[in-house]
């Protein structure tokens, strides 16, 4: 699934090619995603884009007349054309724009979704989000005060989008490993030591993903086509009885919150 680091990096490339641009109108292949899309989105004309952003895993188009709030989903992905070109059977939307370029949704399984909102909802929306981990708030003290008396799998708590907001399964392993700190552990039995060591980790985690284009395992691409290159910087997620990459012990998997985890009990404690 797509997670933070991934909607980061297509945020950042759409951005130049959207923001103080007009959406001439959409092309419309599939309208049956997670949710209906939209009439006021199929029939989309000459709308004038404010401004692009992503909060947590959402992102986020701020027009004249309202919002249009997008989620990825399990496999989606947006790909950048410079010309119109046919879609294939997974292609479900486009965003025509008056630079030409064409802004297409890709998405295999149908579980991502493009809706149209207004202010209230985008406002509601983000009020009930968590702390965005690059928030200057978002530090070790932070941390630690918030995990009191939090009797909660500190890696489920991690991944808990009101606490905050888009760490996901990847990266929510990733962090804990270079961490040291097992995931079954409660959130309060962090030392306070440790909670400083897990948001800086957390921090360059989300990062250096950011920096690789994100992360690739099976569907996700950045929008000009090229595959997620983090996922040659992983560690722990996926490798389930193969060696620690420190210390050589085989990484153990588990099952938490219907989430795939990966540890060193040699490593974390």
């Amino acid at each position: 699934m797509p997670e933070l680091p991934e909607i980061e990096v297509t945020c950042r490339a759409i951005v130049p090619l959207m923001i103080r641009r007009v959406i001439l109108n959409t092309r419309v292949y599939n309208v049956n995603l997670r949710y209906l899309l939209s009439d006021k989105i199929i029939s989309l004309t000459n709308e004038y884009v404010i401004d692009v952003q992503r909060r947590a895993k959402f992102l986020l188009f701020q027009l004249y007349t309202g919002w249009i709030v997008g989620h990825f989903g399990i496999s989606g992905y947006l790909k950048v054309l410079r010309y119109q070109q046919n879609p294939t059977k997974h292609c479900h939307l486009d965003f025509v724009m008056d630079n030409g370029y064409i802004i297409r949704y890709v998405d295999i399984r149908k579980f991502g979704f493009w809706i149209w909102k207004d202010d209230s909802y985008v406002k509601s929306l983000s009020a009930s989000l968590g702390i965005e981990p690059f928030d200057k708030e978002f530090s070790g003290s932070w941390l630690f005060e918030k995990s009191r008396n939090r009797h909660r799998l500190i890696k489920l708590w991690l991944m808990d989008s009101k606490v905050i907001a888009g760490i996901g399964n990847i990266y929510a392993n990733e962090s804990l490993f270079i961490s040291g700190i097992l995931p079954d552990r409660l959130a309060s039995s962090l030392s306070k030591q440790e909670a400083f060591l897990l948001v800086k980790n957390i921090k360059q985690v989300l990062s250096d993903s950011i920096r690789c284009g994100g992360t690739t395992i099976r569907n996700f691409f950045q929008p000009d086509g090229k595959s997620g290159l983090f996922v040659e910087k992983i560690q722990v997620y996926g490798r389930k009885n193969k060696p620690c990459l420190i210390c050589g012990n085989l990484i153990e998997f588990k099952i938490l919150g219907g989430r795939s985890t990966f540890f060193c009990l040699q490593c974390q404690s």
